[in-house]
């Protein structure tokens, strides 16, 4: 999966698919389907547990050819996160012997369920007003209440077009500057992580290309990453705490052509989405949430990002013509006595 993920980065994972060719390659009774990454994460604090997870589960089961002291022997030679790799072995063979029971140890209620486009849009203002401040965060919820508002009023029945706006909106407003990458660093998430993974002392190196020191490669024009030790996470400590300079006259970071360009999509996208709530219709409505899905696919960074960027501007051309002439059809229709247009 791992080259058509790179060529397609909305590839989505065919679990179905492969559980039939498995069935049909070795008899469904012998394949056990378990979500050991959703047990390692939350049970053991970090994705990546389970492959021992898996291989605590193949063990119980006796399907692997080995002792338990030889796996639990090569985990402490290999003397990287021991004491994890060793619960996550213990508890993939607890999921063995009694799937029900591991089961009822991952809390309840604890993850949001981002279905629920209130909780999708709490979510979204909290972690904005982090990134930002309060009035990013507002900024983000007058949109979305105003698109849901005529969504509910001139769309009765119809759903997609706020949760749609929910998720862009908050794409584009997220963006990762170097305000946001050193406040990411900084916040304890990622200290809480290492301390978690990795035992004994910990050395770091961070591969950036900061904009104002960083050459450029010759053949490619884009910028060359550089190492730095553990040190620059006091520098990050201090562009953290200067995130509100962002977009202003003061912002050091702001003359930057991507950074221009990442405002400049915030500003179309929510222009845009004003004019699509005034003009909202049944018969439009589906132009209407593609043209809000748009962003979905701007993502990565420097010249990554803006290979996606355009693809966007044209995919948006198209979209917001769709949305056009369903707007035009519909004014074509005739309307019922004593109805208004």
């Amino acid at each position: 999966m791992t080259g058509a993920f790179a060529l397609d980065p909305d590839l989505e994972y065919p679990l179905p698919a492969l559980e039939k060719a498995l069935e049909d390659a070795v008899g469904s009774a012998a394949i056990h389907v378990v979500d050991a990454t959703r047990f390692a994460s939350r049970l053991l604090g970090d994705g990546i547990a389970a492959n021992l997870f898996m291989l605590g589960y193949a063990l119980q089961k006796g399907l692997l050819p080995l002792p338990h002291h030889a796996i639990d022997r090569a985990i402490e030679l290999n003397d990287v996160a021991v004491e994890m790799n060793r619960q996550a072995v213990l508890l993939g063979r607890h999921a063995a012997h009694d799937m029900a029971a591991v089961r009822s140890l991952v809390p309840a209620g604890d993850e949001p369920d981002t279905r629920d486009e209130g909780t999708l849009v709490e979510r979204h203002a909290a972690f904005l007003a982090s990134w930002q401040d309060r009035a990013w965060a507002d900024r983000y919820l007058e949109l979305v209440h105003r698109v849901s508002d005529a969504e509910h009023r001139l769309a009765p029945g119809r759903t997609g077009l706020a949760v749609a706006v929910a998720r862009q909106a908050f794409r584009l407003m997220s963006y990762k500057d170097e305000y946001e990458v050193a406040r990411l660093y900084i916040d304890g998430t990622f200290q809480k992580r290492l301390q978690e993974t990795f035992e004994g002392k910990t050395g770091l190196q961070f591969h950036l290309a900061p904009p104002l020191i960083s050459r450029r490669d010759p053949a490619t024009g884009h910028r060359v990453k550089r190492t730095f030790g553990s040190w620059i996470l006091v520098v990050f400590r201090c562009l953290a705490a200067m995130r509100r300079l962002r977009g202003t006259a003061l912002d050091p970071f702001g003359w930057q052509r991507d950074r221009r360009e990442e405002r400049r999509l915030i500003d179309d996208y929510f222009e845009r989405m004003n004019e699509v709530a005034i003009a909202l219709t049944p018969a439009n409505h589906a132009a209407a949430v593609d043209l809000a899905n748009v962003p979905s696919g701007i993502r990565g960074f420097g010249h990554v990002k803006e290979a996606a960027i355009a693809r966007a501007r044209a995919q948006e051309a198209e979209a917001l013509a769709a949305f056009c002439d369903a707007s035009l059809q519909d004014s074509r229709q005739p309307r019922p006595a004593g109805s208004t247009a």
